[in-house]
């Protein structure tokens, strides 16, 4: 699919949820992997939360995205990453 077939406008700004395990890293690993695809990303604007029990978390990033491509790699390399668990 193309972006001229794509139900998303690009360039727009785009909220990614990525949860894992609430261990000492996560969110850095996550920071990470967002800024190698959206060098100009804001790690202030991530929101956290944590799992009732604790034992995750889920980190919001929003993205500004400007193809498909972009977006497609940036979930991909979120997806496969050990420490993820997944990514909406």
């Amino acid at each position: 699919m193309s972006d001229a077939e794509s139900l998303i406008e690009y360039p727009c700004d785009f909220p990614i949820k990525v949860m894992g395990l609430a261990e000492e890293g996560f969110a850095s690993a996550v920071c990470h992997m967002v800024c190698a695809h959206v060098p100009d990303f804001d790690v202030a604007s991530i929101t956290s939360r944590p799992s009732s029990n604790g034992r995750y978390v889920s980190l919001t990033c929003t993205v500004r995205v400007v193809s498909r491509e972009q977006l497609d790699n940036l979930y991909r390399d979120l997806s496969t990453h050990p420490a993820v668990s997944m990514v909406l």
